[in-house]
């Protein structure tokens, strides 16, 4: 069943056997956005100011990866790197896409660089905001994120304390939304087991050799003030990757999609317009 408001529709695809809701708008060339792992969080969340600017010059595809939103669970809440890398690729072949242009928030970000270093042919340019990537370390609000117990209360501080610069980029309405889909049934039990699997040993490696081999053409956004990564892994970032790019948003959190949307999607845009093969800005 297929719903569009304002322009967005709202599809399920069978991807690789999961059943995957993902949110269309647009046409032309396409941009796969790729959400972060906090609590709560779905396409419509994530993406919600991205979608129609991107949409005016590309068909934008934002699906809810394996574990999130109303997207299939994985079996016996075993999750990997390896699971949203294989569940993504599989997104694309239902879709009979050949390759995108990606945009990875958070552990989307992570999730884009692993399928460009294993399916380079499948990433034609990413944007990696507020990414995982090299000299990753535990932040007070990384902490906050994993320890998140639903709650409305903890959902606000969670958002307004560590998420956003501004916090009144946290909505009342956006506080609800995100808190009532952490407390769904099952939804916490999941929840714990995606963070556990990110901090597996099982996860393939990802460090200055690894990272030097992906030639995708690549633009960091990085807000400077974000507390849940530090700005500190795009500045390592850009020195190792090959043909990267690198824009610091100044009084600016983990959601500079949301907290700069307007210049956000600008460079973004322009960004995958681009036609030079020596440069990626």
């Amino acid at each position: 069943m297929t719903q569009t408001i304002n322009g967005v529709e709202s599809k399920f695809v069978d991807a690789g056997g999961v059943k995957t809701h993902y949110l269309e708008a647009g046409s032309g060339e396409p941009v796969l956005l790729l959400h972060g792992a906090g609590p709560g969080v779905t396409a419509e969340s994530n993406w919600s100011e991205t979608i129609p600017a991107l949409a005016e010059r590309y068909r934008v595809l934002a699906p809810e990866m394996i574990g999130f939103g109303t997207s299939g669970r994985a079996p016996e809440l075993h999750y990997r790197t390896s699971t949203w890398v294989n569940h993504v690729v599989s997104f694309l072949d239902a879709l009979n896409l050949s390759n995108a242009n990606f945009v990875g928030n958070s552990l989307g970000g992570m999730v884009s660089i692993f399928i460009a270093l294993e399916h380079p042919e499948r990433v034609k340019r990413m944007v990696l905001m507020g990414a995982p990537g090299v000299g990753l370390q535990m932040t007070e609000g990384l902490k906050a994120l994993r320890a998140y117990e639903p709650s409305l209360e903890g959902m606000r501080d969670l958002l307004r304390t560590h998420f956003a610069y501004d916090p009144a980029i946290a909505t009342d309405e956006l506080i609800q939304r995100r808190y009532e889909a952490s407390a769904m049934a099952d939804e916490h039990e999941n929840y714990r087991a995606i963070h556990k699997g990110q901090s597996s040993r099982d996860n393939p490696p990802l460090n200055e050799e690894v990272v030097r081999k992906i030639e995708t053409p690549t633009l960091l956004v990085h807000g400077r003030d974000d507390q849940v990564l530090s700005v500190d892994i795009s500045w390592n970032m850009v020195r190792l990757l090959p043909r990267a790019d690198l824009h610091v948003f100044h009084d600016c959190g983990h959601w500079a999609q949301l907290e700069r949307s307007g210049e956000f999607n600008r460079l973004v845009g322009d960004f995958f317009a681009s036609t030079d093969q020596k440069s990626c800005g």
